[in-house]
C-alpha cells in the first residue's frame, strides 16, 4: 500500500497523474466490467457464475480491441491471447487461451462438439504410440498436448475449472492407492511383490469401499 502511494506521489509531481485519477480509473473499469452489478434493470435476472466469466471475457476483449493500434514495422500489436502469463500452469493457461477466444466468437457451439474432438485427439495419440518409430515420441507428445489442451476447453465449456477437478482426481487416487496399500503392509506384503491381478482386485474394493 505505501509503495501504490509513493508511486502515486512521484507521477503527481511530474505531472502525470494523482492517486485520485488511479482510483477513478479503477473504479471506472470496475463498473464497466460488472454490468450484471451496477447496471442491473428491475426484473433482470442474475447470470450464473459462468456467464459472469464470459461476459468479463468478453468485456476485456473490447477493450485490447479498442487500445490496439494499426500495425506497424516493430510495433507490437496487442491481440486478443496478449498478456497472458506465461508462468501459469500450463493447464490453467489453456484454460485461459481458450475463454478468451471463445469471448471473440471463436468457440464449440456445444459441449458434445468439444467431446467428439477428445475422441479424434485420443485417436490420433493412439495411431502415434502403436505405429510411432520406436523411441521417438515427438509426435506422440505433440498429440498428447492437444488432447490435454481440448480436456480443457471441455472444462470451459461445461463451466468447471480444470485444475481444481486433476488436484481433486490428484486426492482421490492417493487415497485410494494409501487405502490399498495399507492393507497389503497389514498382511505383511509390500506392493512390489504383489501380483498386478492381486493389486487391481484390491483396488476394486477399495474403490467399493471408498465411494
Amino acid at each position: 500500500m505505501y509503495e501504490a502511494v509513493f508511486l502515486a506521489q512521484i507521477s503527481e509531481e511530474q505531472g502525470d497523474f494523482t492517486i485520485s485519477d488511479a482510483i477513478e480509473a479503477i473504479c471506472t473499469k470496475l463498473v464497466r466490467r460488472h454490468p450484471h452489478v451496477f447496471d442491473k434493470k428491475a426484473g433482470e435476472a442474475s447470470p450464473s457464475s459462468q456467464e459472469v466469466v464470459e461476459r468479463w471475457e468478453v468485456l476485456k476483449a473490447r477493450e485490447r480491441a479498442a487500445d490496439g493500434k494499426p500495425a506497424k514495422a516493430k510495433v507490437k500489436v496487442k491481440t486478443t491471447l496478449s498478456g497472458i502469463p506465461k508462468s501459469l500452469p500450463s493447464l490453467l493457461r489453456a484454460y485461459e487461451i481458450s475463454s478468451r477466444a471463445a469471448a471473440v466468437g471463436f468457440e464449440w457451439e456445444r459441449a458434445t462438439d468439444v467431446i467428439t474432438k477428445i475422441e479424434e485427439e485420443v485417436a490420433e495419440v493412439r495411431h502415434e504410440v502403436e505405429t510411432g518409430a520406436t523411441g521417438d515420441l515427438s509426435r506422440a507428445e505433440e498429440e498428447m498436448g492437444d488432447l490435454f489442451f481440448a480436456m480443457a476447453n471441455l472444462s470451459r465449456k461445461l463451466g468447471i475449472e480444470p485444475e481444481a477437478a486433476l488436484r481433486r482426481a490428484n486426492e482421490k487416487f492417493t487415497s485410494r492407492f494409501d487405502a490399498m496399500e495399507r492393507t497389503f503392509v497389514g498382511r505383511g506384503q509390500t506392493l512390489s511383490a504383489a501380483s498386478l491381478d492381486e493389486m487391481e482386485a484390491e483396488w476394486e474394493r477399495v474403490k467399493a469401499a471408498l465411494s
